[in-house]
């Protein structure tokens, strides 16, 4: 790859714009909520496909939404800090091009995970409902280690071991069986953060010896390390699945995983092609 192109903009034309669409999709939220009582997140944001709620357009609705200030802010200002520097690199082409193939890839690996973890919900509910007993609906709720710290389920619980013969209790069991089931397929996905990480990663490999000033840590640190820091830091995340932790860090992983395999394409090809 060489070196920037002519004419180096502090807010090139895709990022000022993705700036604008990202803002203006939370304000409208604000208004909707104010005016409806209607989150647009619950209609624009990305579901497993089985679930009633999916739509096809939420692939593409759900990386302009997100759920909190906080989320939009950390999300625009690290498009605007390190999509900037790669436009100006690449050009508004390429780089929309790898914008979006990154939060595709975000959203492909989110649902290959959400799918196994699906599927297998389903085949252990299946075997919970050939033999439903307290231990076993125990072992149950380790799939949902947040349903299982519930108090009303705990109750349930003590209740149950008072009686348990009791075939009201057994149903019971399993209506909330399918509810964590339904809480798995219905719970959206939104915001930009698979791309932001794809361009974070981007950033790192093009960039690698960059010195980054993090915001909370007044510590230089190369771009390249901090790259693969944080990547080490989601991946752990993905895995520990702690059940307080909401944040898709698959996606994440997803975005860095896709914009690696584009860049490694592109430097295989004609870089004047993508112009």
């Amino acid at each position: 790859m060489s070196s920037f192109r002519s004419g180096f903009s502090i807010l090139p034309v895709v990022v000022k714009n993705l700036l604008i669409i990202n803002g203006l999709c939370f304000l409208a939220n604000i208004v909707v909520e104010a005016r409806f009582n209607y989150s647009l997140n619950e209609s624009m944001g990305l579901y497993f496909p089985e679930s009633s709620h999916f739509k096809p357009y939420q692939l593409i609705t759900h990386v302009f939404m997100h759920g909190s200030l906080m989320h939009l802010f950390f999300n625009m200002f690290s498009l605007w800090m390190f999509g900037n520097v790669l436009e100006n690199y690449w050009g508004p082409k390429r780089f929309f091009i790898y914008y979006f193939v990154t939060a595709f890839g975000a959203a492909a690996l989110l649902l290959g995970v959400n799918g196994y973890e699906i599927y297998s919900l389903k085949s252990a509910i299946a075997n919970y409902a050939l033999d439903p007993n307290i231990d076993a609906f125990v072992r149950l709720l380790d799939k949902d280690a947040a349903l299982a710290k519930s108090s009303i389920v705990n109750d349930f619980i003590n209740q149950w071991q008072t009686q348990p013969q009791n075939p009201q209790y057994t149903q019971s069991s399993l209506e909330i069986a399918d509810a964590l089931l339904q809480r798995k397929l219905n719970v959206p996905t939104v915001g930009a953060s698979g791309a932001v990480f794809g361009l974070l990663l981007a950033f790192g490999m093009l960039f690698p010896n960059t010195e980054l000033m993090m915001l909370f840590i007044p510590v230089p640190i190369k771009a390249k390390y901090f790259v693969i820091g944080y990547g080490a830091i989601e991946l752990y995340q993905g895995f520990a699945n702690n059940p307080s932790d909401n944040v898709a860090h698959f996606a994440h992983l997803g975005g860095m995983l896709f914009g690696f395999i584009l860049i490694k394409i592109w430097n295989k090809t004609n870089r004047n092609s993508f112009y």
